[in-house]
């Protein structure tokens, strides 16, 4: 299991609807990302490659 290594944000992303997505760095290089209504919830783990990926798509 990856390792969730530092408090989860708020993207800048989530709007003001209560749509938020949380992002957090994992041990490995990382995020962890959930939805902010289910804390305790599944985590999606993008590696260090594919987060950078997914954020170049919408820079």
């Amino acid at each position: 299991m990856t390792e969730v290594v530092s408090p989860f944000w708020k993207s800048s992303h989530s709007g003001q609807e209560n749509n938020c997505v949380e992002v957090a760095d994992t041990a490995p290089g990382g995020r962890a990302v959930r939805d902010s209504k289910r804390p305790t919830g599944p985590l999606l783990i993008a590696s260090r490659g594919s987060w950078h990926a997914f954020v170049r798509q919408f820079a």
